[in-house]
């Protein structure tokens, strides 16, 4: 029997398929399993329209563990970027947690959140329990997929048109923006802000309510105007009405309203001591010129206490007396003005009157007031640096 025969006659023989050979598996890399996971994850949210919850259910629960970690992960939030279809990986910024009202502030896009049409946040593990009378803090929005988006995406278009030709811009965010149809980019993403739901008063008396946002991306959420306005302000910024339809949107100017100068805030570049170690301290001035014109000679005018100045914000006024417009400022943050002599280069002493000692954020919420009217409701109190009401 030649060769050829013997071996045939041995693979012939071969009943249990010892020697048989077969295809070799695909190597399985770690990679893969990290998407096969996530993909879980995503079938569960695209399935149940929510993120999978901390519950009794094992699997449900699997997942909630799985996304939980790969939040906590850079570098797979990195790999998994891709195939992210939901924004799930997406999460704010660590923010200073003090209290159970900063973890809920702080939680923009509604992690805590309960699912479906739950509202009490005592039905969630690990959470300390708050006030009832806080009922309306304790349901947290989420973002959710929109179903009529389409109703919204042609004005998404518009303004993403608009921004490239330059017809709008984007501006510093500022509390002052914050007005239903206003858009915003947030996080790198265009937003909409259709609606505040009963807007009212916080106990440092801004504006808060429920929102309804609107995200480019085809989601929407409702969550707190202070919790988009926190948002925007570490990562965001206000897109500016189209040109030709508004020349202020702050205060809706029109070509038919008379601009009567600017309000401005001012920070001295001073190295004098006595100057130099104020906290929270800025001159409030109006000005018919332009700010740059009228500060050209700080250091020679003992108005701006001889020394260079650096602006700090500048506003628009319009349809507004000016000498009334300056009399109310001084008068609103009397109690916290710069009591200092100054010596001009002709050694006659002068003391200026419009240096006032408080936070910045205190300021532009008084010149918020003073544009809305709402001033004369309203005092500042210089012990504890807020704006109460009368």
């Amino acid at each position: 029997m030649d060769k050829e025969a013997i071996l045939n006659n041995i693979f012939e023989s071969d009943p249990l398929g010892i020697l048989e050979i077969k295809a070799k598996n695909p190597v399985i890399t770690a990679d893969d399993r990290l998407i096969a996971r996530f993909e879980e994850i995503n079938n569960f949210y695209e399935k149940n329209d929510c993120e999978p919850q901390k519950t009794t259910d094992m699997d449900e629960r699997g997942l909630f563990s799985q996304l939980k970690g790969l939040r906590g992960n850079p570098q797979k939030i990195q790999a998994l970027k891709k195939y992210d279809r939901f924004n799930l990986l997406e999460e704010d910024k660590m923010a200073n947690i003090n209290s159970l009202d900063d973890i809920l502030n702080s939680d923009t896009f509604g992690v805590l959140s309960t699912k479906k049409d739950e509202v009490d946040i005592h039905t969630l593990i690990n959470v300390p329990k708050i006030d009832k009378n806080r009922a309306d803090a304790d349901f947290v929005a989420r973002r959710k997929k929109l179903k009529n988006f389409d109703k919204y995406e042609e004005m998404f278009i518009e303004c993403q048109k608009d921004l490239k030709e330059g017809k709008r811009k984007l501006v510093k965010f500022n509390e002052r923006f914050l007005k239903k149809g206003a858009f915003f980019v947030l996080k790198g993403i265009l937003v909409y802000l259709e609606d505040i739901k009963s807007p009212k008063k916080d106990k440092n008396y801004k504006l808060d309510g429920r929102t309804t946002t609107i995200f480019e991306n085809g989601t929407y959420s409702n969550m707190l105007l202070r919790s988009l306005g926190k948002g925007l302000y570490e990562d965001g910024y206000f897109v500016s009405e189209h040109e030709d339809r508004v020349m202020d949107d702050l205060n809706q100017i029109t070509s038919e309203d008379k601009q009567n100068g600017f309000i401005y805030i001012l920070k001295s570049l001073s190295n004098k001591d006595v100057i130099a170690t104020k906290k929270n301290l800025y001159k409030i001035g109006f000005s018919t010129t332009a700010v740059e014109t009228r500060i050209k000679n700080a250091k020679q005018d003992p108005t701006y206490l001889m020394a260079d100045v650096q602006t700090v914000s500048v506003y628009k006024v319009y349809n507004i007396n000016p000498h009334k417009l300056e009399q109310l400022i001084h008068q609103f943050f009397g109690n916290s003005c710069l009591d200092i002599d100054i010596i001009d280069g002709n050694g006659k002493i002068h003391r200026p009157r419009e240096w006032f000692i408080a936070p910045l954020n205190v300021i532009e919420g008084a010149i918020e007031l003073f544009n809305s009217g709402e001033i004369v409701n309203y005092h500042y109190k210089q012990n504890t640096e807020i704006i109460q009401s009368k």
